[in-house]
């Protein structure tokens, strides 16, 4: 019997307001009218492909590791209105790289209210301690994975309420694939492109996961991918 994902799905969708108001208590400075659910979203479609941050469930290496980059500045004092003044300034005016850098930002990748949504998400969770992705407790073991790994952040799924465009959308590609093609693909991702994607877009690393998280994995895509819910 297939472990039915829509109730997982709809309180992953439910959880990050609640994962950022346990960050926001009495005395912070976020912004009252902010929508910190709607800057976690446009963080993950927009800015998760190269920023590592834990609470998104995001691993990429290209840009800053956003964590890493607000924990020293935190222990200092400093507090989540300069934090959100500084993430503003850098979507506005992001560091000077050459268009073909691979740590290339574009200026204002977001903007308006949706600029001011990243920045008050962004600096309610950015190397906060204790922070971790909301991943539902009753999701099945695969979904687990999945979100974990941070990969909903380049692919599309709707069975986990991932809507990445970095990577193949899975609901269109893995219908179409075995067991054992989705294991190649995930261990050496250039093994067989998919139409419209290069190579190199995909690490390469994700060999190191151990073989249940890996069988868990595979299992839950193959079973879910293409589902609605």
């Amino acid at each position: 019997m297939r472990t039915p994902i829509l109730k997982s799905r709809r309180r992953l969708l439910a959880l990050p307001p609640l994962a950022v108001a346990l960050v926001a208590l009495p005395g912070c400075d976020l912004q009252e009218n902010s929508d910190s659910e709607n800057g976690r979203q446009l963080f993950i479609e927009k800015c998760g492909t190269c920023h590592a941050l834990t609470e998104a469930g995001t691993q990429a290496e290209i840009g800053p590791d956003l964590d890493a980059a607000f924990k020293q500045p935190r222990e200092d004092g400093m507090d989540q209105d300069t934090i959100e003044g500084v993430v503003e300034g850098q979507i506005a005016n992001p560091r000077e790289t050459a268009p073909d850098d691979p740590a290339y930002m574009p200026a204002e990748l977001v903007t308006g209210e949706d600029a001011t949504d990243v920045a008050a998400y962004i600096a309610g969770v950015a190397g906060v301690p204790g922070v971790e992705p909301p991943i539902p407790p009753d999701a099945p073991p695969g979904a687990q994975v999945f979100l974990a790994q941070g990969c909903g952040s380049c692919h599309t799924m709707a069975a986990a309420g991932a809507t990445g465009s970095v990577g193949p959308n899975l609901d269109e590609v893995i219908p179409n694939q075995n067991p054992a093609d989705v294991e190649i693909s995930i261990l050496d991702p250039d093994a067989e492109l998919s139409q419209g994607f290069g190579a190199g877009i995909m690490p390469d690393t994700y060999g190191d996961l151990a073989p249940p998280e890996l069988q868990d994995l595979v299992d839950f895509l193959v079973s879910e991918a293409g589902e609605q819910p």
